[in-house]
C-alpha cells in the first residue's frame, strides 16, 4: 500500500515536470460495455522495470515484468484482456462500481507516469416521448403547445407558425433531469425534436409540425375536452373501468378491460359529431386512454395511462372491500 500511494505522489511530480504528457484524459462509458485505455507513447522496459496499470491509485489491475511475464489481479481475472505489445488495457463489461482513476506506471530507476485516465460509467438514457397538448388556428398563424418528457423530467413549450416559417417561444429549451442527464426541446427545420442525453447514449422523438397546423380555414379552435375516470374495479385477474371524454356540449362514456398482459376497449373506438359540428372520439392506445375533440382547423386531447389506475393485486382489493 504504501509503495503504490509513493507512485502516486511521483506520478503527479512527473506529470507536472513533463509539462502534461500523462494529463488525466476523462471517459465516459456506457454500463454493460467495454473499456478500452491506451498508453499513447512507445514504451521500452529496461531490464529492471516494471509497468502496472492501478485502480484509484490503491490496488493494480495487472502488472507486467521484465520477462514479460503479466500478473492480472484476482479480483480482475476474466474481464482484463492486457496487450504486452503496446500495453494497452481492456476491462470488459463494466459496472458503476468500475469507475474511478486508472493510472499506468513504469516503476524502475526512475518512477514515470505514463498515462492517466479518469473513467466514469452511465447507463443508458431512458426514453422520451413528444406529446401534443394543443394546436390552435387561425388564417394567419398556428399555435401548438408540446410536452417533451421522460421518466423523470419533463419540458412544456410553445411554438407558432405562420405561412412562412415556424419559431419556438423563447427559442430552445433544455434541463438536466433529476439522474444528470440533459432533456432538450427545440425547433429543427419544420420539426419538433425532444431529445434526451447523456455522455454515453441518447434517445429522441420528432413531429413534424405542418401536418398538424391548417392555415386556410376560419372556424374558430376546438373547445376542451376532459377525460374523467368514473370506477375502476379490480379482480385476481382483471380490472374493468369506466371513463367519461366530454366536451361542453357532447360526451362519451367507454369501458375499458385490462388483464396481466393487454387492455381492450369493449366495442372498440369510440366517436361522435358534437353539436357544433367537431368530432370527439375515445380510444384505446398502447396502454393509454385517449380522449380527443377535433374540427379541420384544430385539435385537443386529454391522456390517462391505464396501469396506475390498476391494481392487479386482487387481495389487496379484497381487504379494502373487507
Amino acid at each position: 500500500m504504501a509503495q503504490i500511494v509513493l507512485l502516486v505522489v511521483v506520478c503527479v511530480m512527473y506529470s507536472w515536470k513533463t509539462h502534461g504528457s500523462s494529463a488525466v484524459t476523462t471517459v465516459f462509458v456506457q454500463k454493460g460495455k467495454d473499456l478500452h485505455l491506451d498508453v499513447k507513447e512507445l514504451l521500452v522496459l529496461g531490464k529492471d522495470d516494471e509497468f502496472s496499470w492501478t485502480y484509484n491509485k490503491t490496488s493494480n489491475v495487472v502488472r507486467l515484468f521484465h520477462d514479460k511475464k503479466n500478473k492480472i489481479s484476482d479480483s480482475y481475472k476474466g474481464r482484463v484482456e492486457f496487450s504486452v505489445q503496446n500495453h494497452s488495457l481492456l476491462l470488459k463489461n463494466v459496472q458503476h462500481s468500475d469507475s474511478g482513476d486508472y493510472t499506468a506506471l513504469i516503476n524502475g530507476d526512475n518512477i514515470q507516469c505514463v498515462a492517466e485516465y479518469r473513467v466514469i460509467i452511465q447507463d443508458p438514457v431512458s426514453p422520451v416521448q413528444l406529446s401534443v397538448n394543443s394546436v390552435s388556428n387561425s388564417r394567419e398563424s398556428c399555435n401548438l403547445t408540446v410536452t417533451c418528457s421522460t421518466e423523470d423530467s419533463l419540458i412544456n413549450s410553445t411554438f407558432t407558425c405562420d405561412t412562412q416559417t415556424c419559431h419556438q417561444e423563447g427559442g430552445e429549451q433544455s434541463k438536466v433531469t433529476t439522474s444528470g442527464s440533459s432533456l432538450r426541446v427545440y425547433l429543427l427545420n419544420d420539426s419538433i425534436i425532444c431529445n434526451h442525453s447523456n455522455q454515453v447514449n441518447w434517445t429522441r422523438e420528432m413531429k413534424k409540425i405542418r401536418p398538424l397546423c391548417s392555415l386556410n380555414a376560419g372556424e374558430n379552435p376546438v373547445s376542451p375536452v376532459q377525460l374523467s375516470v368514473n370506477s375502476v374495479s379490480n379482480s385476481t385477474e382483471s380490472c374493468n373501468l369506466t371513463v367519461t371524454c366530454s366536451t361542453e356540449d357532447s360526451l362519451i362514456n367507454s369501458t375499458f378491460r385490462c388483464d396481466t398482459q393487454t387492455c381492450n376497449q369493449e366495442g372498440g373506438d369510440q366517436s361522435e359529431v358534437t353539436t357544433s359540428g367537431s368530432s370527439l372520439r375515445v380510444y384505446l392506445l398502447n396502454d393509454f386512454i385517449i380522449c380527443n375533440h377535433s374540427s379541420q382547423v384544430s385539435w385537443t386531447r386529454d391522456i390517462k395511462e391505464i396501469r396506475p389506475l390498476c391494481s392487479q393485486n386482487a387481495g389487496e382489493t379484497e381487504r379494502q372491500n373487507n
